[in-house]
């Protein structure tokens, strides 16, 4: 579908907006035409998770020696309610004849760019209203072992800031799904975009 290979496709968004759910449904369809890149983090494995396929799940201690090795591609702190953790990216080689999808955020996009260059790295933002996403925090949350609806809501204030218009418009090319609509909706803007030629 997309000929011009070795492209890293980057969706971003903020939280509940339907990262997740569009990533397993490109990968449902795709996922012959795509290679996973799974991120890393320092939080606690989640109910339902799993290590190596969702994050790879590893400790401050192991960042630390990814970071002086120089394995990493770009990382992110978060002081949350439980407090310090980590979500990076480790880093690899793409390959001329492979596309790339990864789940990241904004500040992980720019360190794509910068890392692989912007003509390596497209960029999608998945964009939701913020009431829906909201309740969807919520019930995620209601789902968990231990619900902390502290960090649910440190967490919808700071997308606020992370995703404000100036700052998504500095992203070049950026490209918008809007994930109110129904998933084959959201799977078409998807194909758009990933068969469109620069």
């Amino acid at each position: 579908m997309n000929q011009q290979k070795g492209q890293i496709f980057c969706l971003i968004g903020k939280s509940a907006s339907g990262k997740d759910t569009l990533y397993q449904h490109i990968l449902e369809r795709h996922g012959q035409e795509l290679t996973r890149v799974i991120p890393s983090t320092t939080r606690p494995i989640r109910t339902g998770e799993r290590d190596g396929v969702d994050y790879h799940f590893v400790t401050k201690d192991q960042l630390d020696r990814l970071q002086a090795e120089g394995k990493v591609i770009e990382c992110r702190a978060y002081q949350t309610v439980f407090g310090v953790w980590y979500y990076f990216t480790m880093a690899f080689a793409v390959e001329e004849d492979k596309d790339y999808i990864v789940i990241t955020t904004l500040e992980g996009a720019h360190s794509f760019i910068r890392h692989f260059g912007g003509d390596k790295v497209r960029v999608v933002y998945l964009d939701l209203e913020d009431r829906t996403r909201l309740m969807r925090c919520v019930a995620r949350e209601d789902r968990q072992k231990n619900p902390n609806y502290n960090e649910v809501c440190r967490r919808f204030l700071a997308d606020q800031v992370d995703f404000a218009p100036e700052k998504l418009a500095e992203l070049p090319g950026l490209q918008v799904i809007h994930t109110e609509q129904d998933e084959e909706g959201c799977l078409r803007d998807w194909e758009r975009i990933f068969s469109a030629q620069e």
